[in-house]
């Protein structure tokens, strides 16, 4: 096979192939600020890292963290306990305090705490002692409780859902809104999707070397070795 034959035909399996890890990164991150005091994935962090779904985020007593996404800041309070999603946030224990206006919700195992609107939303939701408080303090809220987030039983309840006017806040029972099942705990997935997101980069970047030898290439012809 010529050097020219072999070329095109490496370019266009690229070609093929980058694609499919440009989509394995098509998944959102976030920035964490902090000055000490809190643990990704079990690792203590200090300025900024990055930070991607599946990311468990830990703050000790008397610190905090500010998490930074697209469209959306958050306030992790100390002794708090949060899984980023990239379009929401899994409460696990403490209290967040969220501005978003691309509607990042927070959820506490079956409880979903989201924008009623699109608009800039300021709000917090806490969860300690199985209490989960939710305070609207710009724009409204819905909480809603049971139906797909909450665990199948021979006798599940339809979805509750309410809405936590501006100025407002509402309490729920944990226990009783979901029952008695334990939400694991832990240090994210075995397989942490920020090495997608790295593949993904490097896919990218020989997607646009592969184009670049694509259009340098001449057509194979008899004439060139």
């Amino acid at each position: 096979m010529s050097v020219s034959a072999l070329r095109n035909f490496l370019c266009w399996m690229m070609v093929v192939l980058c694609p499919l890890s440009l989509a394995a990164a098509d998944t959102g991150s976030a920035i964490v600020h902090s000055k000490g005091g809190v643990w990704v994935n079990g690792t203590e962090v200090a300025d900024s890292t990055a930070v991607f779904p599946g990311d468990l985020l830990e703050t000790k007593p008397g610190f905090v963290a500010s998490l930074d996404a697209e469209g959306s800041s958050v306030l992790i309070q100390p002794e708090s306990v949060v899984k980023f999603q990239g379009t929401f946030l899994s409460l696990e224990h403490g209290s967040v305090s969220m501005g978003t206006s691309t509607s990042m919700s927070v959820r506490v195992n079956c409880i979903k705490v989201e924008p009623v609107s699109n608009e800039r939303t300021q709000y917090d939701v806490t969860d300690v002692s199985g209490t989960v408080q939710v305070a609207a303090h710009k724009s409204d809220v819905n909480i809603t409780q049971g139906g797909a987030l909450r665990k199948a039983s021979s006798q599940s309840s339809p979805s509750q859902s309410a809405t936590v006017h501006e100025g407002q806040q509402s309490t729920r029972d944990e226990s009783t809104a979901c029952g008695a099942a334990l939400r694991p705990r832990g240090a994210g997935n075995g397989l942490n999707t920020k090495w997608l997101e790295i593949g993904g980069g490097a896919g990218g970047a020989v997607l646009v070397l592969c184009l670049l030898l694509c259009k340098g290439s001449n057509p194979i012809s008899p004439s060139q070795p």
